[in-house]
C-alpha cells in the first residue's frame, strides 16, 4: 500500500466525543428528511386527492433513481482527490440541494389539479433524492472510517443514532402543526409553510459534519482512480467490479438482505398507523384522534432514544453484534404481536404498551448494522488492499433505499387491495381490518427471515480484531 493510501485510511481507535456529536448532528438531518417526508406524504392522499396507487408510484420512482445513483456516488467519493479529503465537499453540496429541493417540492396547490401536482412533485422528488445521494453516501462512509476499533464503531453509531432518533420524536408533531386550523387555512397550506422551516433547518444540520468532522487531504493520493470523461468506460467497469466484489462478501450480503427485510417491511406498514388510529380507534374523526397519531411515532422514538440505543450499544459489547441483533429483533416481534391486541377503540392509550418492544426493531437495526458494515470494510481491505467505505456504504444504503421504494409501492398496493378509500370519512367494511392484519404479520415475517439469515453471520469480534491486527501489521511493514 502506498504512503498516500495509508494517509487516507488512518483511523483513531478512540474518537473524541465532539467528533461523534458532529457526525451525529448529520444523522439528525439524514433521518429528519425521510421522517418529515413520511409525515408530509399523508397530505398527498388525505388532502390533495392522490389515489393509493399514484401515491405508491410517487414513493417508488424517485427512490429507484436514488438507488441507481448511490453506487456511482460511492465510487466518486472513494476516489476523490481533494485538499478536503474524499467526503466533506459532497456532504456540504448535498446538504444545500436537499434543503432547497425539499422546500420546493411541497409547494403544492389543490387548484393546480391532480395531474399537475403529480408531475411537479415527481420532478422535484428527483432533485431531492439526487441531493440525498450526494449527501448521504459520503456522509455514511465518513462514519465508517472514523475508528478502527470494533466496539468504538458501535459507540460512534450509538451516539449518531441517539441524536438521529430525535428526528422521529419531532417529526410526528408535524401532523399536529399541519392540521391546526387556527394556524393554517388548510393542511396543504400548512405543508407548504412548514416545508420551508424543515428544509432550511435540516440543510444547516446536514452541513455540520462537513465543517467539523476531521478528514485528511487526498490531493496527492496515488492509488485513487482518475475521475474524468476519458476514463468513464474504465471506471464504469471498475464500479461494476466493486459491486460484484461487495456482494461476493458473504457477511456483507447478509447485512444487506437482513436490513432490506426488516426496514422494508417496517416502512411498508409505517403510514398505516395514522389510518388505523383515526379510522379504527376514532371512527374516522381526525379531530377526535387529536395527538394520538403523533404520540404513536413520538413515544416510539423516545423509547428508541432512551431505552433501545443505550441497551443495544451496551449489550453488544457483552454478547457481540450478531447475538444482540437477533435479540433486539426478537423483542420487536413481541411489539408487532401486541399491536393486534392493544389497538382498542375507546382506549387509545393501550397501544403505548407495545411501543417499547416494537422500538427494538429499527433502533437496534441501524446502531448495529452500520457498525458491522465498518467491520466488513476491514475484511474487504484485507482481501483487496483498498479502502472502499463509499462503495460499501452506497451499496448498503442502496438496499435501504430500494427497500423504501419497494415499501412505498407495496403500501399503495396493500391500500388498494384492502379497498381503502382516500379522503373518505368512513371506510369500506374490512379495509381497516385488512390494514391491521398486514400491520402485524408483514413485519413479523420480514424480521423472522432476517434473523434466520443473520444466524450464520460469522464476522465475530474475535475475527474482526484478528483482521484489524493483520491490517495494522501490513501497514506497518509497508512503511
Amino acid at each position: 500500500m502506498s504512503d498516500s493510501n495509508k494517509e487516507i485510511v488512518m483511523m483513531r481507535k478512540v474518537v473524541p466525543l465532539g467528533q461523534k456529536i458532529a457526525f451525529g448532528v448529520g444523522m439528525l438531518a439524514n433521518q429528519m428528511f425521510p421522517a418529515a417526508l413520511g409525515i408530509f406524504m399523508v397530505v398527498l392522499v388525505k388532502d390533495l386527492g392522490f389515489p393509493p396507487l399514484l401515491w405508491g408510484i410517487v414513493f417508488f420512482l424517485p427512490r429507484l433513481f436514488d438507488a441507481i445513483t448511490d453506487p456511482i456516488m460511492g465510487f466518486i467519493s472513494d476516489n476523490t482527490k481533494s485538499r478536503w479529503g474524499r467526503r466533506r465537499q459532497y456532504v456540504f453540496i448535498g446538504a444545500i440541494i436537499l434543503g432547497v429541493s425539499f422546500v420546493l417540492m411541497w409547494q403544492l396547490y389543490t387548484s393546480n389539479g391532480l395531474f399537475y401536482n403529480f408531475i411537479y412533485f415527481v420532478i422535484f422528488s428527483f432533485f431531492f433524492y439526487l441531493g440525498l445521494t450526494i449527501f448521504s453516501v459520503p456522509y455514511v462512509a465518513m462514519g465508517y472510517e472514523m475508528s478502527s476499533d470494533y466496539n468504538e464503531r458501535t459507540r460512534i453509531m450509538g451516539v449518531a443514532q441517539w441524536i438521529g432518533q430525535w428526528a422521529w420524536v419531532i417529526a410526528p408533531w408535524f401532523w399536529v402543526i399541519i392540521y391546526r386550523p387556527d394556524w393554517f387555512p388548510s393542511p396543504e397550506s400548512g405543508s407548504r409553510q412548514l416545508a420551508v422551516w424543515v428544509g432550511l433547518i435540516c440543510m444547516g444540520l446536514a452541513m455540520v459534519p462537513a465543517i467539523f468532522v476531521d478528514s485528511k487531504s487526498t490531493k496527492n493520493a496515488k492509488d485513487l482512480k482518475e475521475i474524468n470523461r476519458k476514463n468513464l468506460k474504465k471506471n464504469f467497469k471498475y464500479l461494476i467490479g466493486n459491486f460484484k466484489d461487495a456482494f461476493k462478501n458473504k457477511p456483507f450480503r447478509k447485512l444487506c438482505i437482513s436490513t432490506f427485510l426488516v426496514f422494508n417491511t417496517f416502512n411498508t406498514i409505517a403510514a398505516f398507523s395514522f389510518f388505523i388510529i383515526v379510522f379504527y380507534l376514532f371512527d374516522g374523526d381526525a379531530g377526535a384522534a387529536g395527538l394520538w397519531p403523533t404520540l404513536h411515532g413520538s413515544v416510539g422514538a423516545l423509547c428508541t432514544t432512551f431505552i433501545v440505543i443505550p441497551i443495544v450499544t451496551k449489550i453488544s459489547e457483552k454478547l457481540g453484534k450478531k447475538k444482540t441483533f437477533i435479540l433486539s429483533q426478537s423483542i420487536s416481534i413481541i411489539g408487532y404481536i401486541l399491536f393486534w391486541f392493544v389497538f382498542v377503540p375507546g382506549k387509545p392509550w393501550l397501544f403505548l404498551i407495545a411501543l417499547p418492544f416494537f422500538s427494538f426493531g429499527i433502533g437496534g437495526l441501524f446502531t448495529l448494522m452500520m457498525s458491522m458494515t465498518a467491520d466488513v470494510c476491514d475484511l474487504d481491505e484485507l482481501n483487496s488492499g483498498s479502502r472502499r467505505e463509499g462503495i460499501f456504504g452506497a451499496i448498503y444504503w442502496w438496499m435501504v433505499k430500494f427497500g423504501l421504494a419497494f415499501a412505498g409501492l407495496l403500501s399503495g398496493i396493500i391500500m388498494s387491495l384492502v379497498n381503502f378509500s382516500p379522503g373518505s370519512l368512513t371506510q369500506p367494511e374490512g379495509a381497516i381490518t385488512g390494514m391491521r392484519i398486514f400491520y402485524s404479520l408483514l413485519p413479523i415475517a420480514g424480521t423472522l427471515t432476517a434473523i434466520a439469515i443473520m444466524w450464520t453471520y460469522d464476522l465475530t469480534e474475535k475475527r474482526s480484531r484478528e483482521i484489524r491486527a493483520e491490517l495494522d501489521k501490513r501497514n506497518a511493514d509497508d512503511q
